[in-house]
């Protein structure tokens, strides 16, 4: 069966709850669907902005190298996300939450093309406990889409294998990630995230 976001970079849901969060545009023309799609592949792979796509609502988030330096330009795989998300942050990571751009996929079929960035939790750079500093497991990920199938353009968010991080041996980071992880996977974070799939739509 086809897949509605036009790639393989979402994972199956093995363990824990999934999301989905979609916008979408229909167009009249394929110039204009063209010119939308490639501004929100740019507005998708410019990780520092992301906060002023969604609104300040949204977690702030910085693209760093692999030391915890915070680089400019576009996403790329192997990079670190810091996120610094409103609320309590963790013990372990100086209040941050850590992903890692695990994959980043780019495809044109003809009139069908999408560009996917999916990131997983990680351990914070210089960590000597090497614990996953996030609110969700490693196992967790996040998958962020834009494609457009002919007219219509469609940006997406697909958490997968959601489950609350209790791996810490810090006390406070495990109540901090089931109050968090809990509220995540109940939706909280959908209105969050439908608020960045429209930026990545915006005219």
């Amino acid at each position: 069966m086809e897949k509605k976001n036009h790639t393989d970079a979402v994972p199956e849901n093995h363990q824990g709850d999934s999301l989905d969060i979609e916008s979408v545009k229909d167009f009249a023309s394929i110039d204009d669907a063209v010119a939308l799609f490639d501004k929100g592949k740019q507005r998708l792979l410019n990780v520092n902005e992301w906060q002023h796509v969604a609104g300040e609502a949204l977690a702030h988030f910085t693209l760093t190298d692999p030391s915890g330096a915070p680089v400019g330009g576009q996403a790329q795989e192997g990079l670190l996300i810091k996120i610094d998300i409103p609320g309590p942050g963790t013990e372990e990571a100086d209040g941050f939450d850590w992903v890692v751009i695990e994959r980043i996929e780019s495809e044109k079929n003809g009139h069908i093309e999408s560009v996917a960035v999916r990131v997983r939790p990680t351990a914070a750079p210089g960590s000597e406990t090497n614990e996953t500093a996030h609110f969700y497991s490693q196992q967790s990920t996040s998958t962020f889409t834009i494609s457009r199938d002919h007219l219509k353009v469609t940006a997406g968010v697909y958490d997968r294998n959601l489950e609350a991080n209790q791996d810490s041996t810090k006390l406070w980071d495990k109540v901090r990630n089931a109050i968090i992880g809990f509220a995540g996977k109940k939706g909280v974070s959908a209105g969050q995230w439908k608020a960045f799939t429209n930026g990545l739509l915006e005219a």
